[in-house]
């Protein structure tokens, strides 16, 4: 059984007892074959030194497959946390001597099942570490530390402080735990790129990378009114050519299976955590018959809908 550090105690550099940490505010999800995750908010101790600590950790057990997953943990410190309105309000920000606010330490964990993860991986003849991760193949379980990147740091300050509350703060964190997938896999290869090394060139342009990120933003605007790419090139003002080849290379994705995943992932969220029946989320995700919806799950997710009503 493979036992990982602790990552507030990595962050910390000598050990922590947990029950010196006061808890602030704590988010969680266990929904069964999808993304589970934590976040935890702490008031650190002002003689504290923290340093930001990322981890990967791959746990592989060949006899047991259903134990096996693949998580992505952070320790960081430096943030606000407003007492008031539980997030970085601006005037916490602009004055520290403001009654409502703490300095935190957060600890956030990514739990990623097998199941989940074989959406990401298309079958091809040669194999990449990535996709030996990805698809379990690796034959021992191991830990790694990750440094935080700004893309990083970024994802992880607005999983903090978004403002997003039920079926759109689903959304959200969904998205934005599939780039921390993403920045966290190139990280552990060492690619590192930076804006002028994109293979597309036109993405050395601020204006138009701001395009495809708009583009990103609008197809989950869009979760239950099915979009196409015409249609969304011209929102975002980009032909389309552009816009499936840009989009591809900043979220190692094509728009389709993005949206896709999204929905699905979405889907679950309102089937098991609202209790909706599978006829609901399918008209609320503008399936034409729930036989197309159902079909589609479980391409998916590798679940039927009715599955998860089962709880």
């Amino acid at each position: 059984m493979h036992h990982p550090p602790d990552i507030i105690s990595m962050a910390y550099k000598q050990p922590i007892m947990h029950d010196q940490l006061v808890l602030l505010q704590e988010k969680e999800q266990q929904m069964p074959g999808s993304i589970q995750y934590a976040i935890k908010r702490y008031r650190k101790h002002s003689q504290w030194s923290i340093e930001d600590t990322g981890m990967m950790v791959y746990h592989f057990k060949k006899k047991d497959p259903s134990e096996n997953y693949f998580e992505l943990r952070f320790c960081v410190s430096g943030n606000v946390y407003c007492n008031k309105k539980e997030v970085e309000c601006d005037n916490c920000k602009l004055n520290t001597t403001c009654a409502e606010r703490i300095d935190t330490i957060d600890v956030m964990s990514f739990r990623f099942l097998p199941v989940h993860l074989s959406q990401f991986v298309k079958p091809r003849k040669a194999t990449t570490i990535t996709d030996d991760i990805l698809q379990f193949r690796h034959p021992s379980s191991f830990s790694k530390i990750l440094p935080l990147c700004g893309r990083t740091r970024m994802v992880l300050e607005a999983l903090l402080n978004h403002s997003y509350t039920d079926s759109l703060e689903n959304i959200f964190i969904n998205a934005q735990t599939q780039m921390l997938l993403l920045y966290s896999l190139e990280c552990m290869l060492g690619d590192d790129k930076e804006v002028e090394a994109f293979q597309c060139k036109f993405l050395s342009n601020e204006s138009d990378r701001e395009k495809i990120i708009k583009a990103r933003e609008i197809l989950l605007q869009h979760i239950g009114e099915p979009i196409t790419i015409k249609e969304l090139s011209r929102k975002v003002a980009i032909n389309e050519c552009y816009l499936k080849k840009g989009f591809k290379e900043l979220y190692g994705t094509t728009i389709f299976d993005f949206y896709q995943s999204q929905r699905m992932e979405h889907a679950r969220y309102l089937l098991y955590e609202k209790g909706l029946t599978v006829t609901e989320v399918s008209m609320m995700l503008g399936y034409s018959s729930i036989s197309h919806f159902s079909t589609a799950f479980k391409k998916q997710t590798g679940l039927k809908p009715c599955e998860l009503l089962l709880h």
